[in-house]
């Protein structure tokens, strides 16, 4: 079955996904085996890889290393088309509806697309909103566009549906790496009823609390990043 199949079947049995975010660029990749022991008896799902900005060839390097200590499926979620590579099992193919830099919107997407043809990645189409999380994330400098307010939960949930109603698979409501605060459980809630796509929703969700509240509210794949990079046994807390 296809990791898009997997997150539908999921979403229709109410089973609650849980990805860990992995930056190429921060993770020391003589590390991978102990990283494996603690995701492989877990209740991680699904293994996303990529950063706002990253050197080439080193996503490259840390898929092929991961494979060799996991079978969880490996997700691209790349900042640039550098970060693409064969060796993943799929990919994100992000469009950051959230803001109207062009290159982010579709540009980035155009010159993709010759990488993609000579790869078997399975391409997700995703809506990514970038939502105010209290501190200047790396996504907006890198984008150069300003995240949507946290208090306009109507404007957020017609951005979500319009990318259902573009045609896209996923939509991913997210704070930031480092966000100083997560989505607003209100604002996970307002989407949900707006949408019939799987939510996935990351940045700012450090606790186990936080994390049952947002699939409460109706994440069905919550991400996690920087709590795993500050606390590494933040996954046995949740088990």
């Amino acid at each position: 079955m296809s990791i898009y199949n997997d997150i539908l079947s999921a979403k229709a049995k109410q089973e609650k996904l849980l990805a860990v975010l992995i930056d190429p660029d921060k993770f020391d990749i003589n590390t991978t085996s102990q990283f494996a022991d603690k995701i492989n008896n877990s209740i991680i799902s699904h293994l996303f890889v990529g950063g706002s900005s990253v050197e080439e060839k080193v996503t490259e390097r840390l898929v092929l290393e991961l494979k060799t200590v996991t079978s969880l499926p490996i997700v691209l979620f790349p900042g640039d088309v550098t970060q693409i590579t064969k060796s993943a099992d799929g990919l994100l193919f992000l469009s950051l509806l959230s803001g109207r830099n062009a290159e982010y919107l579709i540009g980035k997407q155009v010159a993709a697309v010759s990488l993609l043809k000579n790869t078997n990645l399975e391409v997700i189409p995703t809506g990514y909103i970038l939502i105010e999380s209290g501190t200047v994330t790396a996504v907006q400098r890198v984008t150069e566009t300003k995240p949507l307010s946290p208090l306009n939960n109507q404007l957020v949930a017609d951005t979500a549906k319009a990318a259902e109603l573009l045609g896209m698979k996923l939509v991913y409501l997210e704070a930031g790496s480092g966000a100083k605060q997560a989505v607003p459980i209100e604002m996970i809630s307002f989407v949900k009823k707006e949408l019939s796509l799987p939510l996935i929703v990351g940045g700012g969700i450090r606790s186990k609390s936080q994390l049952e509240n947002a699939y409460k509210a109706g994440a069905d794949l919550v991400v996690i990043g920087t709590a795993f990079e500050e606390n590494e046994n933040f996954l046995s807390e949740l088990n």
